[in-house]
């Protein structure tokens, strides 16, 4: 069996360059923070299906991120008082400028998010 010699080193070096790049995405995930505006999904989502296939439920603390895996665990930080809560990305968002994270309502009553709507926030990866 004949393989070109451009054809093996191609396939080798794309192999190794994926296992670089997963290797490295790995090791920085489980130490992910981010800082910006957080915001919360309206009502008029409820029950409409998310990125992941689930559907919205504004009584699931759960959250959209624009680059984290789905079922990753994140923690969010209301910087201005304090309050935390524990949430599962199962969305792709937020998407408007500025923000890094849109929560669930029950997220964002626990954040204290309600009634301001935007607030500075601070997520880290948990798990």
């Amino acid at each position: 069996m004949h393989v070109s010699f451009r054809r093996f080193y191609g396939n080798a070096f794309l192999i190794s360059s994926l296992l670089f790049f997963l290797a490295a995405c790995g090791s920085s995930k489980s130490a992910f923070t981010e800082s910006g505006q957080g915001s919360y999904y309206a009502d008029k989502f409820a029950g409409r299906a998310t990125a992941s296939g689930e559907p919205y439920r504004p009584g699931r603390l759960t959250a959209a991120h624009n680059t984290l895996p789905f079922g990753t665990r994140i923690k969010v930080t209301n910087v201005r008082t304090g309050r935390s809560v524990k949430v599962v990305v199962n969305d792709r968002g937020p998407h408007v400028k500025g923000r890094i994270v849109d929560v669930s309502k029950r997220a964002a009553r626990k954040l204290g998010l309600v009634q301001a709507g935007v607030a500075p926030v601070r997520i880290k990866v948990i798990k």
